[in-house]
């Protein structure tokens, strides 16, 4: 099997995550996201991106405005959302945290709860970013799934938690619960998140890699550079 960067692994299992969706809307600053949300673009020519970060022919000619709109519409399916913190009743914090203060909330709130499925991401797995509460609440509700570097989670709405669903290659539950700052459920045997296929690699390395580039030229260098210059 060919080696991988994390980054790659992440971007697959966003692109696992998005199947049967019909269009994902990611924000600025997200590379990984907007890497699997190309990687399922170039599997499924019909899903649709739109990417705030892009820096030509920006879709979203009215900025976060229009982005509202089309989710209120219904007309975005899938949505990211990150933060400082992130709990285990599927809050997350975007204003300040340990003393910090970051950009704010935006329309966090509105797009949690107007969207139908959004994925909760966060490449920091710690109990500094996972926490038991968090200390402001900028939005919450029912994700569909949060995503770490570690490990990827399911949210029970019934129980109003989460669930591991695999651990990342040569991690482990004992590691993830080590660093998770919240409780969840677990299966009996925790299974390990696939590895990328070669398929996947290839578009990742390809296409995926050239579109990203446009529009986050340091990471595409970091994770691509050697195909890039190919």
């Amino acid at each position: 099997m060919d080696s991988y960067a994390p980054e790659e692994l992440l971007a697959c299992v966003i692109a696992r995550l998005l199947a049967g969706a019909r269009h994902a809307a990611v924000g600025p600053s997200s590379p990984i996201p907007a890497a699997g949300c190309f990687l399922r673009k170039n599997i499924d020519s019909a899903f649709r991106v739109s990417l705030q970060q892009r820096r030509e022919s920006n879709p979203f000619t009215e900025g976060s405005r229009e982005l509202f709109d089309l989710a209120g519409q219904g007309r975005i399916d899938v949505f990211f959302l990150g933060g400082a913190q992130i709990d285990g009743e599927g809050a997350i914090n975007l204003v300040r945290a340990e003393g910090k203060r970051f950009p704010g909330s935006f329309g966090s709130a509105y797009m949690y709860g107007v969207v139908p499925r959004t994925i909760l991401f966060r490449e920091e797995h710690s109990r500094r970013a996972l926490v038991p509460k968090v200390e402001f609440v900028s939005a919450r509700g029912s994700p569909a799934a949060l995503l770490t570097g570690k490990a990827l989670f399911s949210w029970q709405k019934e129980k109003h938690r989460f669930r591991l669903e695999s651990v990342h290659p040569g991690g482990s539950l004992d590691d993830v619960r080590q660093n998770t700052g919240f409780d969840f459920d677990f299966p009996e045997k925790t299974p390990e998140t696939a590895a990328p296929a070669a398929g996947e690699l290839a578009l990742l390395r390809g296409p995926v890699a050239s579109e990203i580039a446009a529009n986050y030229p340091e990471f595409a260098r970091r994770v691509w550079n050697k195909f890039l210059s190919a």
